[in-house]
């Protein structure tokens, strides 16, 4: 279990970023930035420190994921998951291109799902095979 959801969290981050990287090309995105803003934003110490925050909690879930005792594991995948449905689904607000964004949201939805199915579905029990879990 803690492998796929490891490989869950890593295709989530491997999605959130692609997304952020094609985002450049949408015409006016650089020139936003190059005047300081992003969305409605301004770009900051605060802001960048809060956007590194926002996506330090997932990248450090791979490693959780792997390391963290299985309960607290489990708990901390359904409580991280959760919570980042919605903060994935806000990236869709003022955004023109809808179907770009809308079709990076609806993977990144299907991805915490199947989190959150993962770390529901844990075992209560240790596996007789060490390692298995």
């Amino acid at each position: 279990m803690r492998i796929k959801l490891a490989a869950a969290w890593t295709s989530f981050m491997f999605l959130y970023a692609y997304v952020d990287i094609l985002n450049f090309f949408t015409p006016g995105v650089i020139e936003d930035i190059l005047d300081g803003r992003v969305f409605e934003f301004d770009l900051s110490q605060t802001f960048s420190t809060a956007a590194l925050t926002l996506m330090a909690i997932p990248i450090l879930m791979v490693v959780l994921s792997t390391t963290l005792p299985a309960g607290v594991s489990r708990t901390a995948n359904l409580v991280v998951a959760t919570l980042y449905v919605p903060v994935t689904a806000f990236n869709a607000v003022g955004e023109s291109w809808l179907v770009f964004y809308g079709l990076g949201i609806v993977l990144e939805v299907i991805l915490l799902a199947l989190i959150i199915r993962y770390a529901w579905s844990w075992p209560r029990t240790a596996p007789s095979t060490p390692g298995a879990t």
